[in-house]
């Protein structure tokens, strides 16, 4: 993945996820209407405003698109905060380090609770379209392939994207394009 081809593929985002095609799952066949944008890490802060554009668009221009915007860092906060652990878990980091409060959040922050809890605050069945960024803010508690793999059997056919600052193979996930996940995942590049 090249830096020079991200603008191109960037700017393919809202064209593609607006298509009838698209929302209407033609061609997926039994597939689950998952797709990744792939970036260079070093691109964060120019997809951050990508999302912007788009959900501003969405909003004006497509209103018959239903959809929801979560973005990973603001949900995690907001589910350590319901549990209550939010201002220890600061503290913590504080006084004993990062991987002392990796260690003790990691029960916490399986994937499946905090799915769960991503489920709670959001009626997925009634959306078009499922944005999802920020997963880089929250790796290592949240990797792709779990994160994916759990969201499966709540978001029913309610297609989604996952902006992933890294390489996707269509298989595998690398995280800023340096931290290998050997974990198998099947979801479709949104712009290839």
């Amino acid at each position: 993945m090249k830096n020079d081809n991200f603008e191109k593929r960037a700017n393919k985002i809202l064209s593609t996820i607006t298509t009838a095609e698209f929302l209407s799952k033609k061609g997926l066949g039994n597939e689950i209407p998952f797709y990744v944008f792939d970036y260079p890490a070093d691109k964060e802060l120019e997809t951050r405003r990508q999302i912007g554009i788009i959900i501003e668009h969405l909003q004006k221009h497509h209103s018959h698109i239903k959809f929801v915007h979560i973005n990973l860092f603001k949900a995690m906060i907001s589910y350590l905060k319901d549990i209550g652990i939010l201002e220890k878990s600061f503290e913590m980091e504080l006084q004993k380090g990062s991987e002392k409060l990796l260690n003790a959040l990691s029960a916490r922050m399986q994937p499946k609770r905090f799915i769960e809890a991503l489920y709670n605050q959001n009626d997925f069945t009634s959306v078009d379209l499922i944005l999802m960024d920020g997963l880089g803010s929250i790796w290592p508690f949240i990797r792709a392939h779990s994160l994916l793999n759990n969201l499966q059997s709540i978001t029913g056919n309610t297609s989604l994207v996952l902006f992933y600052p890294g390489r996707y193979t269509g298989q595998s996930f690398k995280l800023f394009d340096k931290l290998k996940d050997n974990n198998y995942y099947r979801a479709f590049r949104l712009i290839p």
